[in-house]
């Protein structure tokens, strides 16, 4: 994919936020700020709304841009560590999007405030799991405003997996030998392995249990299909039964049902991977009662509808699950009431071990 039409897919949304930011990595292009096409100049009192790619869309806001007959000004970032350091540097928004984990590092940068959770009249619909996760409500103040959030789990073809109990070792099972697949991102894949070793504490492993990780991913590499880096690609894999199973994200399940593959997603045993993201007041912001108005559009239940609807993932307002069909949400991988796997789920943190984990990988992927 050359420059232009990583340009084109980023400005349309077609790419995930994981995605772009593995794209931009390979590409040396860490640091892009893409603009929107023709976005309109800002006029006074104009929300400013820094978000991921694709969050774009005023779907993700209608009663704001009901309120305020427009949209919020939206410059995008394809990762959050660039979105602080434009902060850092003096970048003048309102309301920023990071996820959970990085609330701790946002706060200590000096870079956001705390929000009167009191000015927001769909706060008390929010599940109450995440209202707390990842010290989003840390030392009595409120942080963050959830929004958004979604899965990392097993992926797997109905028709042609015998399996009695839904866990992360169906992508060890040695009658599929070849026909698996496990993602190559390894801030999730050494998580899931993890799980299977008993780490204490999977985002600070010892160095025992980071050795026990390379161990359990060296026995599963004859059984790998491929480790995948492309979601598309390894959904065409499930398609035409190349893989019969293989970690995945929620939005892929929906992907696949809706062209009509049997394939169901799993909720293992051991914990299903969950990331969880929000809105944050960034200080300096100009328009504080119309960022009010932003956040509690975002987190309003038609908002959370076309998220689910549209996007595939998961929203913190539990009304937002009545407005939508059992149907809709079991291709989805969504319960009707996911508070049971909001409690059970294992929330993405900061990995404190990530280059010692990604030299690890890289011998595995070395290792005949």
């Amino acid at each position: 994919m050359n420059k232009a039409e990583l340009r084109d897919r980023m400005a349309d949304g077609t790419l995930s936020r994981r995605q772009v930011s593995k794209l931009l990595a390979g590409a040396g292009l860490a640091m892009v700020m893409v603009p929107l096409a023709g976005r309109r100049s800002r006029a006074a009192g104009d929300v400013t709304f820094f978000t991921w790619t694709g969050y774009d869309d005023p779907g993700f806001f209608p009663k704001y841009v009901e309120k305020h007959g427009s949209p919020p000004d939206l410059p995008v970032f394809a990762d959050e560590q660039e979105a602080l350091t434009k902060l850092r540097s003096g970048f003048v928004v309102d309301v920023a999007h990071p996820c959970s984990g990085r609330i701790a590092i946002w706060r200590k940068a000096d870079v956001i405030e705390p929000i009167d959770t009191s000015r927001l009249s769909n706060w008390g619909d929010v599940f109450p799991s995440l209202t707390s996760i990842n010290g989003a409500n840390a030392d009595g103040q409120q942080w963050l405003v959830p929004v958004d959030w979604g899965n990392t789990s097993v992926l797997y073809r109905t028709d042609l997996v015998d399996i009695q109990e839904e866990s992360w070792t169906l992508l060890w099972d040695q009658r599929y030998a070849g026909k698996l697949s496990i993602g190559e991102d390894i801030t999730d894949t050494a998580v899931i392995t993890s799980l299977l070793i008993g780490a204490k504490d999977p985002y600070n492993m010892t160095d025992e249990e980071i050795a026990k990780v390379q161990a359990k991913l060296i026995e599963q590499k004859p059984l790998l299909r491929f480790y995948w880096s492309d979601n598309s690609a390894m959904e065409q894999a499930l398609a035409s039964g190349e893989i019969v199973a293989s970690s995945a994200w929620n939005s892929s399940a929906l992907t696949l049902q809706n062209q009509g593959v049997p394939v169901k997603y799993a909720v293992p045993k051991e914990g299903i991977l969950s990331w969880c993201c929000g809105l944050v007041l960034v200080k300096g912001g100009e328009n504080r009662d119309n960022a009010y108005d932003l956040l509690d559009a975002m987190i309003a239940p038609d908002a959370g509808k076309w998220l689910i609807e549209q996007q595939g993932y998961g929203h913190s307002n539990k009304k937002s699950f009545e407005l939508v069909s059992e149907d809709d949400l079991r291709k989805r991988g969504l319960p009707k009431d996911p508070a049971a796997m909001l409690a059970s789920a294992l929330f993405g943190r900061e990995q404190q071990r990530l280059a010692d984990l990604q030299t690890m990988f890289e011998a595995v992927k070395a290792a005949i």
